[in-house]
C-alpha cells in the first residue's frame, strides 16, 4: 500500500501534541501577521500564545491531513 500524503497547508498551521488524556491540537492565534500596532496591549499579549483546539469533528479532519504526526 502506498504512503499517505501529508496535507502541507494543514501541517504548517497545526501541531499535534500527545498528552496523558490523548491528542491535543495546537494552532497559532489568528491575526498576528500585520496591523498589530493598533491593537490594545491586552490583545497583543494574548496573540503571542498558541491556542489549543476543542475536540470536534474538525479535529478528525485535521488529523487525517497529517497521518504521520500522531
Amino acid at each position: 500500500m502506498p504512503k499517505m500524503k501529508t496535507h502541507k497547508a494543514t501541517a504548517k498551521r497545526f501541531r499535534v501534541k500527545k498528552t496523558k488524556k490523548g491528542i491535543k491540537i495546537i494552532k497559532r492565534t489568528d491575526g498576528q501577521d500585520h496591523f498589530n500596532a493598533r491593537e490594545s496591549g491586552k490583545t497583543r499579549r494574548n496573540k503571542r500564545s498558541d491556542k489549543s483546539m476543542q475536540v470536534t469533528h474538525t479535529q478528525k479532519t485535521i488529523l487525517q491531513g497529517m497521518p504521520y504526526n500522531y
